[in-house]
């Protein structure tokens, strides 16, 4: 049997270990952790949605009209009009025939590439990807096969090394460690040449990007592919939780008969479905958010370009300060949290050996005056965290 302490003294060791820090309230840009407010750079909830008050509202009134549980799998009487009238609007937000919800983005992603592919499928994937389509194809049956991030040249001679059979392509929108966008209409064009889906997860580009913030992959495309199967998740801009996948009319309904993880899971509460909708409505009118948002984003980047603070290429809500060392990485986190500021730092195996980072991650609630602390606290950790931990 394995020892399971020595192996998490071994982890700690390496600097490697992960806690939970307990929220007291809501999620917001000011956290409160152990009676301390901490002016916070860690969540996904870009637009600033978690906490406002017409989703507050919202959830109230599924809550008293639907009740808290769905009670039963979506295929049983699970289904109610709350999840039904947010699929519709969902697919006609990002501009796809059909929409079906999944409880989370990494069940759907499993559920997407288990129903598709199998034993003789080849799937082709970003080495950057997120971990759940990663899982999704190692658990489908199906060859994994990596290709170097971004690089189409390296995918396509990949691709035709292969021969024939069911092929499907996979990558985030938006990467969701860096920060960047994936060149989407080259990986449709490699797509289309060997009749192969292509897969977009675009978790950390939904309601941020694109027009009325539709999305990397809906910003991408005049129309998009037959072929182009799309995943997002609500719990990051959307300030709610779940995700959806849209695609054709056929693809959804051999996901309603072939997705395990749709089929065989309870489906997620109404009165949840029923505030998302306001969540998405929100989003479509959430222009001048997404403007301050990209405002934030340039005035951060130029302040730590003049404190000489190094941050990877992007120009997304993600904002990647490369460390290295994991142990560096720590420091300088803690060093900011002492400070009053929150950023994680991110080790393996969430990124490769050697590239542990702070991520750094920003939303339309976040004013130019906390940016400005940040930008105060960075200055006066980066150096000395850095050489602390050598």
């Amino acid at each position: 049997m394995q020892n399971l302490g020595a192996a998490l003294s071994e982890r700690k060791q390496k600097q490697l270990y992960r806690t939970r820090q307990t929220l007291d309230g809501p999620q917001d840009v000011i956290v409160r952790i152990d009676g301390r407010e901490y002016l916070s750079f860690c969540s996904n909830d870009y637009l600033g949605l978690a906490n406002h008050p017409r989703l507050i509202e919202a959830f109230k009134q599924g809550v008293e009209r639907f009740g808290v549980g769905s009670g039963a799998a979506h295929l049983i009487t699970g289904h109610s009009y709350a999840h039904q009238a947010l699929e519709e609007e969902l697919a006609a937000f990002v501009g796809r025939p059909r929409a079906l919800l999944f409880s989370t983005g990494y069940m759907a992603n499993l559920g997407v590439v288990s129903a598709l592919m199998g034993r003789g499928g080849k799937v082709f994937e970003d080495r950057l990807n997120h971990a759940s389509l990663i899982d999704a194809a190692l658990l489908s049956g199906a060859r994994l096969i990596r290709y170097a991030h971004k690089d189409i040249e390296n995918l396509h001679s990949k691709v035709a090394r292969t021969g024939t059979g069911e092929r499907l392509i996979a990558s985030d929108g938006v990467f969701s460690m860096d920060g960047d966008c994936a060149p989407l209409v080259d990986l449709a064009g490699v797509a289309a040449g060997v009749d192969a889906w292509l897969l977009i997860d675009d978790a950390h580009g939904l309601g941020v990007l694109g027009k009325h913030g539709c999305g990397w992959c809906a910003d991408q495309f005049a129309d998009v592919p037959g072929n182009t199967i799309l995943m997002a998740t609500l719990g990051k801009a959307f300030g709610t939780f779940g995700a959806f996948v849209a695609g054709s009319d056929e693809l959804i309904e051999t996901l309603i008969q072939q997705a395990r993880t749709f089929v065989y899971t309870t489906a997620t509460p109404p009165a949840l479905a029923w505030a998302t909708r306001t969540a998405l409505r929100l989003v479509r009118e959430g222009d001048a958010l997404r403007e301050k948002l990209s405002e934030l984003i340039r005035y951060f980047r130029s302040g730590a370009a003049e404190l000489g603070v190094p941050l990877m290429p992007s120009e997304t809500p993600i904002q990647p300060l490369p460390v290295g060392d994991a142990g560096a990485a720590m420091a300088l986190s803690e060093a900011l949290r002492e400070q009053g500021v929150l950023v994680t730092a991110i080790r393996p195996p969430t990124v490769a050996k050697g590239a542990a980072r702070l991520r750094i991650t920003f939303s339309a609630r976040h004013e130019r005056a906390q940016l400005d602390r940040l930008l105060e606290t960075l200055a006066s950790c980066y150096g000395k965290a850095s050489c602390a931990a050598r």
